[in-house]
């Protein structure tokens, strides 16, 4: 079992490690992510414990027991790969890789990055194929201000999901908190919609996913507030915006860290916004903020990225020092 210290400089190295290296695209054109895997699994759940033809009560309980499972599931690789890695002589070096596997800083930087160049060399046509890898929001609908305000909230909602609520369980319980995280994570893309197919069966995935993004979703929005500077915002501005905006939002989590980058950028985010099956009728984040968002915004907000994943990494350093002092 990993002691709290190691593990913080285990987290400090495949931070580093996923910051240079990132998701190389030679290697998971060869071999599948184990994201994929995960996906694979909840998709057989899916149809096999999902069918039409079952009542909604049958559905929810069916759910829940699938994300029983997947969570148990996952505990136990997480555990196995740990116990491993305890046992081999460059065990910490294999940790730190899967560790690397699950964050996404350097993709999510990339991603937005190519919304930004895509506006910027091939106008609102590249803005918005571009954004609609990130984003569920219907592209077409989008003008280069709305592919801007989409890249944007992307940004911040991904740095909670995708790098520190990762990296926080990783520090929590290790090996086996991460993939757990991961796997339950995946499972509310996958299943945890408000529609007609899934608004039973994937409740409990929703639910559970929004508890164990709580304190990440926190973090997130405070390292993107401190980070303001960076991108010539306001720290207070950032967090002035949290505390009258974070609520907000449709979701518990996300509210926070674009509440943190609407306010640290004078942008308002978030409003209507047109999906594939619906049309989301939510409040402004900073309604007073611009909504002529463009490629320039979206320039300060990969800034803000850079610098609240820094502040990241020093908080982990900082408590590896304490722990170990």
């Amino acid at each position: 079992m990993l002691v709290l210290d190691n593990a913080l400089w285990l987290l400090v190295a495949a931070l580093l490690l996923d910051a240079i290296v990132g998701d190389p695209d030679w290697l998971w054109r060869r071999l599948p992510h184990p994201v994929v895997w995960f996906g694979k699994l909840i998709s057989a759940f899916d149809h096999r414990f999902n069918q039409p033809t079952l009542s909604d009560v049958k559905r929810k309980q069916n759910g829940i027991l699938v994300l029983i499972t997947i969570i148990l599931l996952s505990l136990v690789a997480g555990f196995c790969l740990q116990s491993l890695t305890a046992k081999l002589p460059f065990g910490d070096i294999l940790t730190v890789v899967i560790a690397a596997v699950f964050l996404a800083q350097n993709s999510l930087y990339r991603h937005v990055a190519a919304v930004r160049d895509g506006l910027k060399e091939h106008g609102l046509s590249g803005g918005r194929k571009a954004v609609s890898m990130i984003v569920g929001r219907d592209p077409d609908k989008l003008d280069e201000a709305g592919v801007s305000r989409a890249a944007i909230e992307s940004c911040a909602e991904n740095f909670s999901d995708g790098v520190v609520a990762p990296a926080f369980w990783f520090a929590v319980l290790g090996l086996p908190g991460l993939l757990a995280y991961k796997a339950i994570n995946t499972a509310d893309s996958m299943i945890g919609h408000k529609n007609e197919k899934y608004g039973e069966f994937g409740w409990a995935s929703a639910r559970f996913d929004d508890l164990i993004n709580l304190p990440a979703s926190r973090l997130a929005g405070l390292f993107i507030a401190f980070a303001a500077p960076m991108a010539k915002g306001n720290i207070a501005d950032s967090l002035k915006c949290i505390r009258s905006d974070a609520g907000k939002h449709r979701s518990p989590n996300a509210g926070w860290p674009e509440a943190a980058m609407a306010g640290a950028l004078n942008l308002a985010l978030a409003g209507p916004r047109v999906y594939a099956e619906y049309t989301a009728q939510d409040s402004y984040l900073n309604e007073t903020g611009r909504k002529q968002a463009s490629s320039d915004d979206i320039a300060k907000a990969l800034v803000l990225l850079v610098g609240a994943c820094w502040l990241q990494a020093v908080l982990v350093v900082s408590l590896a020092i304490l722990f170990v002092a």
